[in-house]
């Protein structure tokens, strides 16, 4: 089990992370969504031990990471987007010597044998890493963080590089590593933390913003009435005009998709439906609506909404 509470870090006056605090239980896969910069490495790297929170404490099964490094640390298993392989090394040699490095207990040749059947790379633990794919080289770096059989497992980005055979097998070996572990999955890929993680933590500039089951925040925007729209104008004019629609809950820009079109996120209150209310008064602000979705909500729809530039929540007047 994770468990992170009040985790903080500063770059001298810039917030990495600001007061982010959740759990995850043994037995579940948890996914870390959100843009470049808004926290998802810093929060692995501390969970991992390999960066120091400025406030905070993370627990490895009970293990402060911070007062007892060494016994957390035996503990995790940790994946890097860019594993730290050794390309002039065989693969089995470098599994050894992964092995020794942990200081595990064992028997080295049967565990690492475990490890190269688990990730499919036992045909090639006579090669030279330097010359396996890209793929296998990511093979490689998730056998060596399986070695010692860990706890917890913190992956950023493991599918990076392979195809798609190879993608359906690891998103299959980590779904049979999180019924027994505690899992960690990092990915900008929306259809993979959606194929592999039950639960989902979304970070925005440094804090949470949503944290929980992907079906249930779609069930939970396509009630709220949200209309996703993509609409060609200059975005403060197009805000104005949207947030003086009568019935409006919330208002959120998110990217620009062409040069002068921009994605909106639209909510009703209490549902409402506000689509010939939207369609008059974009037309009559000279704003053309290219696109409009509803009924039918995605996580990328639920993810852009969350993180969009604009989140403006609309505020009923005072009675």
């Amino acid at each position: 089990m994770i468990e992170v509470r009040g985790l903080t870090k500063e770059y001298g006056s810039k917030k990495a992370l600001d007061d982010v605090s959740f759990s995850v239980p043994k037995g579940q896969v948890l996914g870390l969504l959100g843009l470049n910069g808004a926290g998802k490495s810093t929060t692995m790297n501390i969970i991992a031990g390999c960066l120091a929170p400025t406030a905070g404490t993370v627990l490895i099964d009970g293990i402060d990471i911070a007062k007892q490094p060494a016994a957390a640390k035996r503990k995790i298993g940790y994946l890097p987007e860019l594993p730290p392989l050794y390309m002039d090394m065989k693969v089995g040699d470098f599994l050894a010597f992964v092995y020794e490095l942990k200081k595990l207990r064992g028997d080295r040749k049967a565990d690492i044998s475990a490890v190269c059947e688990k990730t499919g790379i036992d045909h090639v633990r006579g090669r030279l890493i330097k010359n396996l794919s890209k793929g296998y080289r990511q093979r490689v770096g998730l056998a060596s963080a399986m070695l010692g059989d860990p706890e917890v497992l913190i992956l950023d980005e493991p599918t990076v590089g392979l195809d798609p055979t190879q993608i359906i097998e690891v998103r299959t070996l980590i779904g049979e590593i999180g019924a027994e572990k505690t899992v960690i999955l990092s990915s900008h890929i929306l259809s993979e933390i959606q194929a592999v993680c039950e639960r989902v933590l979304v970070l925005n500039e440094g804090r949470i913003v949503a944290d929980g089951k992907p079906e249930a925040m779609e069930r939970d925007m396509q009630r709220s009435g949200a209309q996703y729209l993509l609409i060609e104008g200059e975005p403060e004019r197009v805000q104005a005009v949207l947030k003086a629609l009568p019935g409006l809950a919330s208002v959120r820009r998110g990217e620009e998709r062409e040069p002068g079109v921009w994605e909106w996120f639209v909510e009703g209150q209490d549902g409402a439906d506000l689509r010939r209310e939207l369609f008059a008064a974009c037309s009559a602000a000279g704003a053309p609506i290219l696109g409009m979705r509803s009924g039918s909500v995605t996580l990328e729809d639920v993810f852009l909404s969350l993180i969009g530039r604009d989140q403006t929540p609309v505020k009923e007047d005072a009675e």
